[in-house]
């Protein structure tokens, strides 16, 4: 337990979170046929509020010619983010946007109102082939902002804060958020927090998360023990946390072989209702009915060439 000052006369420690469950990814294909492994929405788990879906996309080492994306398809009322680790992207959408991610950067894409989007291995990536590794997790957006204008934030590896812990035994990439004094430059609708955290073997780690957020890890790789009840997890397995605590705890496997890598994801709930079909998550049945006939009659757009 760490002590957290309350006033100057009250010490209180800091209560660490149980692990409510740990979920199996099921492996599944999207967009053009490349493989994910998903922990949510699953039979297990249909979301968790405020977020709706995570895939992990490989790894996978593809030859020259078989790296596959996902074309046109449309979005509205949630956010995108991708953060790839191996690999090349490009995406284009309805808006005339483009742009291009590479290993290390992160796009977080504000749907909003509607947009008409892409995402396609970059030209050269195909034809050489290589490792291709990234994630996408989609976060629902709040009533009052589902019909909000489209927005990017295209963020390069080199401005994603990168800091150290326990003698360099542990890393975190701040990709949303906050963690030991290093603050995100990504701009979240709804309070958001989101860790990529590496520690060798043996590291441990608590995790500040105020009480009121749900928060989940996503083990990478590796192999550890989540939460105060000692949960254990590996590759490919979804943690989640109880809200009983306001902070998180990771301990990587001594005798591991690799070091324990695992996504970190916080956030506010909602608690709004969710109509969701495909691409579209709104609170209503009869929005989701607006957004296909607006998709259906181009209101959304449509990407050029």
């Amino acid at each position: 337990m760490n002590q957290t000052k309350t006033s100057p006369n009250t010490v209180r420690k800091s209560a660490t979170r149980s692990v409510s469950s740990v979920i199996d990814s099921i492996r599944t294909v999207e967009g053009e046929g490349f493989v994910v492994h998903r922990p949510f929405p699953t039979d297990s788990l249909s979301y968790f509020d405020p977020f709706l879906l995570l895939d992990e996309m490989g790894p996978m080492d593809l030859a020259p010619g078989e790296a596959k994306g996902a074309p046109d398809h449309p979005h509205r009322g949630f956010e995108t983010v991708t953060y790839l680790l191996e690999g090349r992207f490009e995406h284009k959408d309805s808006h005339g946007n483009s742009g291009r991610l590479n290993p290390g950067d992160v796009q977080w894409m504000t749907a909003g109102s509607g947009v008409v989007h892409s995402e396609m291995p970059e030209k050269s990536f195909v034809q050489a082939g290589g490792r291709l590794h990234g994630f996408q997790l989609w976060v629902n957006l709040p009533r009052r902002n589902k019909m909000t204008k489209p927005r990017y934030q295209d963020i390069s590896a080199s401005k994603i804060p990168v800091v150290h812990a326990g003698g360099g035994r542990v890393t975190a990439k701040v990709i949303a958020g906050e963690a030991w004094g290093a603050r995100a430059v990504i701009d979240t609708h709804t309070p958001i927090i989101y860790l990529h955290l590496t520690l060798q073997p043996g590291a441990k780690l608590a995790q500040a998360v105020p009480r009121d957020y749900n928060a989940f890890a996503y083990v990478i790789d590796g192999k550890g023990v989540f939460g105060d009840n000692g949960h254990h997890a590996r590759g490919q397995q979804i943690v989640l946390f109880a809200k009983d605590g306001d902070e998180v705890s990771f301990t990587a496997d001594r005798d591991a072989k690799l070091p324990l890598e695992v996504l970190l994801i916080a956030g506010i709930p909602l608690e709004e209702p969710v109509a969701r079909y495909g691409p579209f998550v709104m609170n209503t049945q009869q929005e989701i009915y607006d957004a296909i006939e607006d998709y259906r009659n181009s209101k959304m757009g449509s990407i050029h060439p």
